[in-house]
């Protein structure tokens, strides 16, 4: 599944897509200069995409990559 797909799949399923979990993300305090807090662990954040937005370990773990900035909108 390309990266896009699972942004895809994460947005039908929630009705937010990348901009929105980055505004919840930053209301959060997970960000600082548009992405991710060096201190801020993967496991932070998937614990609450889990919890708040019931998605699974890989599609929160892509929502991790678009905050982290190493996978955008449009990836393979």
């Amino acid at each position: 599944m390309s990266f896009q797909a699972y942004l895809d799949n994460i947005q039908a399923k929630t009705g937010k897509g990348p901009s929105d979990f980055r505004r919840l993300a930053d209301e959060k305090g997970f960000m600082s200069g548009g992405k991710l807090r060096t201190d801020i662990k993967a496991g932070q954040v998937t614990a609450w995409l889990k919890e708040e937005y019931e998605l699974g370990h890989g599609h929160a773990m892509a929502i991790v990559a678009l905050l982290k900035g190493t996978k955008k909108e449009g990836d393979a």
